[in-house]
C-alpha cells in the first residue's frame, strides 16, 4: 500500500473537527489559527471538495467527508498510541509547559533542589532545556485558572496545587515611607500598579475595591501602569516604583529575603476563587519520571499552601 500524501493535511483537518474549531486544532499542532486553515484548503484543492462546514456548535464534516471520518479518527488514535508506546522507551525527559510568571517565580528556584535528588531526569520548560527535541505535546501543564477547569478537546481537569492571596506589596523603602505617613490617605502620591495576571478571577479586588474596603483614600485609584505580568510588577515595586496589588504565593523568596515588604496586614488579603493547578496527561503518568514529578510538585505546593497558612492567610 503505498504511503499517505498530505499527512500533515489531515491531521490538521482530524484536529479542527474533534477540537470543533481552528483554534482548537492550531493550539494542539502549535501554529497559528490561519495555518490550519491553510492546510485543510490545500487538501480540499487536492480532493476536488468542500471538507468542513461552520455549525452552530463549531465545525462539521461536509456530507462527502462523514464517511471517512471515522476512519480518519480511528487512524489518528492508533498513530498516538503507536507515538505513546514509543514514548515509554525513550530516555528520562518531561516536557512542561507552565505561565512564565510560574516557571519564573515558583518552579524554576525549586527545580535546583529536583535535580539534585534526580540528576538523571532531564527537563524541557516550554520547549527550552535539555532534550531540545521537535516540539511535542508537553507532559504536563501548571496553570493558573478555575477549578476544575478542562481544556478543549481533553477530559482531565486540573489537580490543585494553591490558591493565592492578592493584597499590597512593595519595597522596604516605601512600606517605611507609608508607615511614617499614616492616615487614611498615607497611600496618597504613590504610584499603584496593576497587575492584569488575575483579571479573569471574581474574587481578585481592584484597587478601589481594596482601598474602600480598608477604609483608606487614594485619588483616582483606577489609574497607573498596568503590567501583563507578576514579574515585571514586582521588579518594579522593588526597584521603588509604588505599590502593586498583586498575589504573593509565587513571592516567597523576595519576600522572605527583604526584597519585598507586605505594607498592610495579611488579613487584608483576598484568597482567589482560582487556582494553581497542573494538568498531566493520563499516558504520561506510567513513565516511573512523572510520577516522581507529580509527587515532588505536590509535596511542593503544600509547602506554599503551608507557608501562606502561617502568614495568615
Amino acid at each position: 500500500m503505498d504511503q499517505p500524501s498530505h499527512l500533515r493535511a489531515l491531521q490538521a483537518l482530524e484536529l479542527a473537527l474533534r477540537t470543533g474549531s481552528l483554534t482548537g486544532a492550531a493550539s494542539r499542532l502549535a501554529i497559528t489559527p490561519a495555518a490550519v486553515g491553510q492546510r485543510v484548503k490545500a487538501l480540499e484543492d487536492y480532493l476536488g471538495i468542500d471538507l468542513l462546514v461552520r455549525g452552530r456548535s463549531g465545525l462539521q464534516p461536509t456530507p462527502e467527508l462523514s464517511g471517512a471520518l471515522p476512519h480518519l479518527h480511528a487512524a489518528f488514535r492508533e498513530l498516538a498510541l503507536a507515538a505513546d508506546l514509543l514514548e515509554l522507551q525513550k530516555g528520562q525527559q518531561i516536557r512542561i509547559a507552565a505561565a512564565s510568571d510560574i516557571v519564573e517565580l515558583w518552579l524554576a528556584p525549586r527545580l535546583v533542589a529536583f535535580q539534585a535528588r534526580h540528576p538523571n531526569i532531564q527537563l524541557e520548560i516550554n520547549g527550552e532545556g535539555e532534550p531540545r527535541r521537535r516540539m511535542v505535546a508537553a507532559d504536563c501543564e501548571i496553570f493558573f485558572g478555575p477549578i476544575g477547569s478542562v481544556r478543549a478537546g481533553e477530559d482531565r481537569p486540573g489537580e490543585l496545587l494553591f490558591h493565592d492571596l492578592v493584597l499590597p506589596v512593595t519595597s522596604p523603602e516605601n512600606e517605611h515611607r507609608v508607615e511614617a505617613k499614616g492616615g487614611e490617605t498615607r497611600l496618597e502620591g504613590f504610584p499603584l500598579l496593576h497587575v492584569d495576571f488575575y483579571r479573569n478571577d471574581p474574587d481578585s479586588p481592584k484597587w478601589a475595591e481594596w482601598l474602600a474596603s480598608e477604609k483608606l483614600v487614594r485619588t483616582a485609584p483606577e489609574r497607573g501602569i498596568r503590567f501583563q505580568r507578576i514579574a515585571p510588577a514586582v521588579d518594579a515595586v522593588m526597584a521603588n516604583a509604588g505599590f502593586a496589588l498583586c498575589g504573593i504565593a509565587l513571592l516567597r523568596g523576595a519576600i522572605d529575603a527583604g526584597r519585598l515588604s507586605l505594607p498592610f496586614p495579611v488579613s487584608s488579603g483576598r484568597r482567589t476563587s482560582h487556582a494553581f493547578q497542573v494538568r498531566f496527561r493520563a499516558e504520561t503518568l506510567q513513565r516511573p519520571q512523572l510520577r516522581r514529578f507529580r509527587q515532588w510538585l505536590l509535596d511542593e505546593a503544600g509547602e506554599t499552601r503551608r507557608w501562606l497558612e502561617t502568614l495568615g492567610g
